[in-house]
């Protein structure tokens, strides 16, 4: 399979609209799981249908292996149909008229595949895809996630060498949505396929996906694994869009913030000196630990006085609300709390949960942070 690459890839529509995709570099590589994440409005479809040649880049160029689809500046541009992509669309776009297996067996008659290999290939993806018994019934006698398979199928039976997904799943109710996460993680896996898949649901891009490209106004965010995307979040914007709930953000730079913004900046200073340009800190709610003894609190970690003001059971996990100084801060434990509504506690977090943003929102290593300082001095 080929790697995708976007280098400057542009989108504007004129109108004196912003531009929906800016200056996007952006490399998928061969058998990757890549999720477009970001909110309405980003860039990720416009990105996506450009990939796919639906959309005309203004700027930039994309590349599928070694063979250039789209160049603005060398004026090169290759039709969809020539560029052995697979898309499945939200719509799942099925034939009504036609039985699942001429469905999924569409792709390969426009093809002209030899009719033997035809049926040997269709029925093979629908074995694997769990939709054989459904062969001679027609898409409207399907459900939603039956109709969703069958659109995977088509797709799947052409053997393309990247598979496009434009939020597959959000037309699904949320049982099904959880069956077809897994169904993809499975085909992703069994077929080896390239896949970019383009979703506002962060759940559906932490669970799926190898690779997370989150985006913003058209802009590349940050590009990492699930793990690094959510734990060293590269800006306040990433830290705040990924994360359910979301993650407690302490503003140093605001007096009304109090006495928790103040506890933070002195724990912050003590531990790693005057930093240049920190503006807030960002905690995740898994990373605050509540209990009602000091002495419990690990040595050096950072803690505070908080009382309990509400106590929420979310079925596998409880998120607690604490008040600190007049600052609500959150925490999410899976083990039954034994506090109460009401008590006196303490909260702490170890110092490698804290992640700090200077005041544009960008993440600020303590050590670069420092160095700068000192050099300004």
């Amino acid at each position: 399979m080929p790697n995708i690459t976007l280098e400057g890839v542009q989108k504007n529509y004129g109108g004196g609209a912003p531009s929906a995709v800016v200056g996007l570099d952006l490399e998928v590589r061969d058998g990757e799981f890549m999720c477009l994440l970001g909110p309405s409005g980003c860039g990720k479809t416009t990105t996506l249908r450009m990939i796919a040649g639906l959309e005309h880049p203004t700027g930039g160029s994309i590349r599928i292996g070694s063979r250039v689809v789209d160049s603005v500046p060398d004026g090169i541009y290759v039709p969809p149909e020539k560029r052995e992509l697979g898309l499945v669309f939200q719509s799942y776009a099925l034939w009504p008229h036609l039985s699942i297996e001429n469905n999924v067996d569409f792709g390969l008659r426009l093809r002209k595949v030899p009719r033997a290999e035809r049926e040997k290939r269709t029925s093979d993806v629908m074995d694997k895809l769990g939709i054989s018994k459904y062969r001679k019934r027609y898409p409207s006698e399907l459900s939603g996630g039956q109709q969703q398979r069958v659109a995977l199928a088509r797709m799947l039976a052409v053997n393309p060498e990247v598979l496009l997904l434009d939020e597959p799943l959000s037309n699904l109710d949320a049982r099904l949505r959880l069956e077809m996460r897994a169904e993809l993680k499975r085909i992703h896996e069994e077929f080896k396929t390239t896949i970019v898949f383009v979703t506002h649901d962060q759940w559906e891009a932490m669970t799926l996906a190898t690779q997370i490209a989150v985006m913003s106004e058209g802009q590349l965010q940050q590009l990492g694994s699930p793990d690094e995307i959510y734990e060293r979040p590269a800006n306040r914007f990433v830290a705040e869009f990924v994360g359910n709930p979301p993650i407690n953000i302490i503003e140093l730079a605001r007096e009304e913030s109090g006495g928790l913004a103040l506890w933070a900046m002195q724990y912050i200073t003590d531990r790693h000196g005057e930093l240049h340009g920190l503006g807030s800190v960002g905690i995740r709610p898994e990373a605050v630990h509540v209990t009602r003894a000091v002495e419990n609190v690990p040595d050096g970690a950072f803690k505070a006085r908080a009382r309990i003001t509400g106590i929420l059971p979310t079925g596998g996990s409880w998120i607690i609300e604490l008040d600190v100084a007049g600052r609500k801060v959150f925490s999410v434990t899976s083990l039954a709390p034994t506090c109460s509504v009401g008590d006196e506690s303490w909260l702490w977090v170890q110092p490698a949960d804290l992640n700090l943003f200077d005041g544009d929102g960008t993440r600020l290593n303590p050590q670069r942070a420092l160095v700068t300082a000192e050099a300004a001095v």
